[in-house]
């Protein structure tokens, strides 16, 4: 798969939901922004998706305004593939703010920990850095994204964060055949929403398989 370039990829930002009769095809990187790490009191911003083609569509929301009907059946969509870096969280918000269970998903966070056990440093700009030799810019990771227009840094830095899941996801699935992992996957992502509905419940910080 080529690498997509932040400098040439087109980038839409929608305002409230995605445009009708877009199509993703069998899997789409997602990504959100909040004001916060908090879901219950750092309201969702934004949503960033990407076919892998070099594109990303950014839905942008005003606060309490969460209908977005074509997004949430996109995100619904058991025959698409929902790729996400750090699941929990996004799979969290989503639920908290736009009422949708993302199922049917791949987080490259998770196939990072158990494919590069030789490294603890599994942000997303580091895995994009050793897979893939893309440098991330991380300036805007603690800007406002309440703001009413967003800038041309935080457009750049919300698309960067979707560009690249698809050929991570390709990079990290050949490592983890190779080394006999791979079968640890789908048990790791089934358990996502489940994990992320005890953050949600209040267990954000409780390892329950601990003794």
């Amino acid at each position: 798969m080529a690498i997509a370039d932040i400098n040439k990829a087109v980038i839409k930002v929608h305002q409230g939901d995605l445009p009708d009769g877009l199509d993703f095809g069998a899997s789409v990187a997602v990504d959100s922004e909040t004001l916060g790490l908090n879901p219950h009191r750092d309201r969702l911003c934004l949503v960033q998706l990407s076919a892998g083609d070099g594109s990303a569509h950014l839905v942008k929301f005003a606060a309490g305004e969460y209908d977005a009907p074509n997004l949430k059946k996109l995100l619904a969509d058991n025959a698409v593939t929902k790729l996400f870096h750090y699941a929990r969280f996004d799979v969290a918000v989503i639920k908290r703010y736009l009422g949708v269970d993302c199922t049917a998903l791949y987080c490259t966070k998770i196939a990072s920990t158990l494919a590069r056990t030789y490294t603890d440093r599994h942000g997303l700009k580091d895995v994009c850095r050793e897979l893939l030799g893309v440098e991330l810019s991380k300036e805007q990771q603690s800007s406002y994204w309440g703001t009413e227009t967003l800038s041309e840094e935080q457009i750049r830095y919300a698309a960067a964060d979707v560009l690249y899941l698809h050929a991570l996801r390709e990079r990290l699935d050949d490592i983890l055949a190779r080394e006999g992992r791979g079968h640890l996957l789908d048990a790791c992502f089934k358990f996502v929403p489940a994990r992320a509905e005890l953050d949600l419940g209040g267990w954000p910080y409780i390892d329950i398989f601990s003794h």
